[in-house]
């Protein structure tokens, strides 16, 4: 949204600008108000939203690495095919990143404190992170093709947390957001 405004104020203040160069540009100070403040935009970002666009980033590049993994043992295998937990690893780091990134979104959008949009994103991050690498570790150990299939000790409680993890630190964003937005 700021980035529609910012583009409809550039384009407005150069034909204003122009339009005011052959009068001697007399600008309005508004105008200049509005194509300085688009100029900054970045700047306009609280450290909570930098820091979740930082995780997506992060995650994201996480996953072309592990993507390099998926094509090499695709290329090694004989029947061209990765571990189905490297395989997983890489399309959850995919789809995990960009799901960090609508996080992002709706961090900034929200009308909480920053530390309360922070904590709640940074919780829900931090389940999707932990998945990755516990498909990480399967796929490196090729321990299995099925997670659930012989639990660890520990799991129904790691999947309980994470369930209430995501689920929770998602809704206190969405909250947030409805609160600001409407």
């Amino acid at each position: 949204m700021l980035s529609a405004a910012c583009q409809t104020a550039s384009m407005s203040a150069q034909v204003v600008f122009w339009g005011e160069v052959l009068n001697a540009n007399r600008m309005s100070p508004t105008v200049v108000q509005v194509v300085d403040l688009c100029r900054h935009a970045n700047s306009a970002l609280g450290y909570d939203t930098k820091l979740t666009l930082l995780a997506a980033g992060l995650i994201f590049l996480l996953a072309l690495v592990l993507g390099v993994w998926k094509y090499r043992q695709i290329m090694v295998a004989g029947d061209h095919r990765a571990h189905p937990y490297v395989d997983i690893a890489h399309r959850a780091a995919l789809l995990y990143s960009f799901a960090t990134l609508l996080l992002a979104v709706f961090v900034d959008l929200s009308a909480w404190p920053a530390w309360v949009n922070l904590t709640a994103a940074a919780v829900v991050v931090f389940f999707l992170v932990a998945a990755i690498g516990s498909y990480i570790v399967h796929g490196a150990l090729r321990d299995t093709t099925n997670q659930f299939e012989h639990p660890s000790q520990g799991s129904q409680l790691a999947m309980v947390l994470l369930i209430i993890g995501e689920i929770g630190g998602f809704g206190v964003l969405l909250a947030g957001f409805i609160d600001g937005q409407f």
